[in-house]
C-alpha cells in the first residue's frame, strides 16, 4: 500500500462490482475492474427499441428499495424515476384473472370457496406483517403454504410458480424465500392501496449505470471490458489476477461473480468454505423480448400458473412505461428460469418464438403473430440461486479463507432475491468491510451506508 491507499482488483462489472468500485475509490483506494463481457452493467445491460434504451431483463424499483433510491438521489437522478401504480394478474386454465386488490382475490374463482379466498388473503396479511425470518427457516414453502393456506391455494396459486421457477428443486425451497418475496411485493403498497407502486428510470436504468461509470473514471478508477480472468493467485503478500497472459497484482481482490465461476479461478479455499459455495445450485435466465403493435394483457405482471405453458412470467413493460417511449410499440418480456443444461437455454430466438407465441393466443385470444414487429433473445448464466432448507446456516462469508480475497454475489443475500437494490447493498457492504480490513484500527464508513430509510413516498 502507498500512503494508506490500497490497490484493489474487482472481478465482475455488474451492479455490485461497480458500486463497490465507486465506494472504494471514494475511500481513497486505487481500483481496477475486470469485466469478461464487452459492456458493463450485468443484468442491467440494454439494447434499443424504437430508439429508446431498455434492459435485457425487466427492471423496476419498489418504494422500499432504500439503497437504490439513496444512490439515485446521490447521483442527482432520483427525479428521472417515474412512479406508476401497476396491476398484476394470474393466468390459470386459459383465463387471465386480475390479482392485485382484495376484491380481485374475492372474485378469484379458481379457489372455489370464499373461505379459501379469505384464508389466502389472511395468510398474505400475516406474511406482510411478519418481520422475523427465523420463523420460516426450518420449513419448506410448499409445506408451510399447504398447512396455512390449504391444499387448493397451494395447487392453484403457489405450487405452479415454485415449480415453474425451481423445477424439481421446488420441494426444498424454504418458506423464508417466499416470505421475503411476498413482503417485498406488499412493500410498494400503502396500507389501503389496491395497486403496487413501481418506479422506472426514464431512459432505462443504464442512465444511472452510465453516471456511476463516469464518476468512477473521474476518481481514477480503471475499467477493463473483454477482460476475462483466468486465475487468481497468491503473489507474495499480494494477489495476482491473470487475464490473457497478463498478471496484475493487488493488495486485495473482490470477486463479484457466481460461486461456480469463482471456484474455477480461485486459489484453494479449504474444504469447509468451498463446500458452502458448492451447496448453492443455480438456474439460468432465458428472456424473449417482443415488440408488439398492440397491447397484450392489460397488466404489468402476469404470473403463469398453468404449467402447460412453457414460460413462467409475462412482464408488459409498457404498462409501466408509456409506449410512446418506444416509438409507439408495446414491449413484452417473456421470462423463464431454467435448470442449467436445459434445452431452453440453447434454442435460437426463432425456435423459442415458435414455442412461445402460440401460448400468447391463449392469454389473449385476439393475439396474432402479425402483431410482432421485433424479437430479441437474452440469456444469463447463474442468474438465480436455488436455496434449500438450512441455507442461512450454509452461506459463505464475504471474507474468504485467502487473506485479502473477498466474494460478493447474489448467493450471499439470502433470504433476499436478485435485484438491483440488493446488488447495491451487496457492493456497499463489502466495500465497507474491505475499507475496515485494509486499515486496521480505523473504522471508516463507506459513503452511502446509512440505515435503510422508510419506504419512499414519490411526490
Amino acid at each position: 500500500m502507498k500512503g494508506g491507499a490500497a490497490s484493489i482488483g474487482v472481478i465482475g462489472g455488474g451492479v455490485a462490482g461497480l458500486v463497490a468500485t465507486y465506494r472504494l475509490l471514494q475511500a481513497g483506494h486505487r481500483v481496477r475492474l475486470f469485466e469478461a463481457g464487452s459492456s458493463l452493467g450485468g443484468l442491467s445491460r440494454t439494447f434499443e427499441i424504437g430508439g429508446e434504451r431498455i434492459e435485457h431483463f425487466y427492471h423496476h424499483l419498489f418504494t422500499s428499495d432504500g439503497a437504490a433510491i439513496r444512490l439515485l438521489d446521490e447521483l442527482t437522478l432520483l427525479k428521472t424515476v417515474n412512479w406508476r401504480p401497476t396491476t398484476a394478474g394470474i393466468f390459470y386454465r386459459d383465463r387471465v384473472y386480475p390479482f392485485t386488490s382484495t376484491l380481485d382475490l374475492l372474485r378469484f374463482t379458481p379457489l372455489a370457496g370464499v373461505r379459501d379466498r379469505i384464508r389466502l388473503g389472511l395468510v398474505g396479511l400475516r406474511l406482510r406483517r411478519e418481520r422475523d425470518a427465523s420463523r420460516f427457516e426450518s420449513v419448506t414453502a410448499i409445506d408451510w403454504i399447504r398447512r396455512n393456506a390449504g391444499e387448493r391455494s397451494l395447487r392453484v396459486v403457489w405450487e405452479p410458480l415454485l415449480r415453474g421457477k425451481f423445477g424439481d428443486k421446488a420441494d426444498g425451497v424454504p418458506m423464508t424465500w417466499l416470505w421475503n418475496r411476498i413482503r417485498l411485493r406488499f412493500s410498494s403498497r400503502g396500507l389501503f392501496s389496491q395497486k403496487e407502486l413501481l418506479g422506472y428510470q426514464l431512459g432505462s436504468f443504464a442512465v444511472w449505470i452510465d453516471a456511476l461509470i463516469k464518476l468512477i473514471k473521474a476518481l481514477g478508477g480503471e475499467l477493463e471490458t473483454n477482460a476475462a480472468v483466468n486465475r487468481i493467485a497468491r503473489d507474495g503478500s499480494q494477489l495476482g489476477i491473470e487475464t490473457a497472459g497478463r498478471t496484475h497484482t493487488f493488495d486485495a481482490v473482490l470477486a463479484t461473480i457466481s460461486n461456480e465461476a469463482f471456484l474455477g479461478i480461485t486459489p484453494p479455499l479449504g474444504e469447509e468454505y468451498a463446500g458452502r459455495l458448492k451447496s448453492v445450485a443455480y438456474q439460468d435466465a432465458v428472456c424473449l423480448v417482443l415488440s408488439l403493435k398492440r397491447p397484450l394483457t392489460g397488466h404489468y405482471w402476469l404470473s403463469i400458473n398453468d404449467r402447460s405453458v412453457p414460460f413462467l412470467t409475462v412482464v408488459e413493460q409498457t404498462n409501466l412505461v408509456a409506449p410512446e417511449r418506444y416509438g409507439g410499440r408495446h414491449v413484452v418480456y417473456i421470462l423463464n428460469d431454467v435448470t442449467q443444461g436445459s434445452s431452453l437455454g440453447h434454442v435460437t430466438e426463432a425456435q423459442l418464438a415458435a414455442l412461445y407465441l402460440p401460448h400468447l393466443k391463449r392469454i389473449n385470444p385476439q393475439f396474432d403473430e402479425s402483431w410482432v414487429d421485433g424479437r430479441w433473445l437474452f440469456h444469463a448464466a447463474d442468474a438465480q440461486p436455488v436455496f434449500t432448507l438450512g441455507a442461512g446456516s450454509r452461506l459463505a462469508g464475504h471474507r474468504t479463507p485467502v487473506s485479502g480475497l473477498y466474494l460478493a454475489n447474489i448467493a450471499q443475500i439470502y433470504p433476499q432475491d436478485r435485484g438491483q437494490n440488493y446488488s447495491i447493498v451487496l457492493g456497499e457492504t463489502v466495500a465497507q468491510m474491505m475499507i475496515e480490513d485494509l486499515i486496521p484500527g480505523r473504522r471508516r464508513q463507506a459513503p452511502g451506508l446509512n440505515a435503510e430509510p422508510e419506504p419512499y413516498s414519490p411526490e
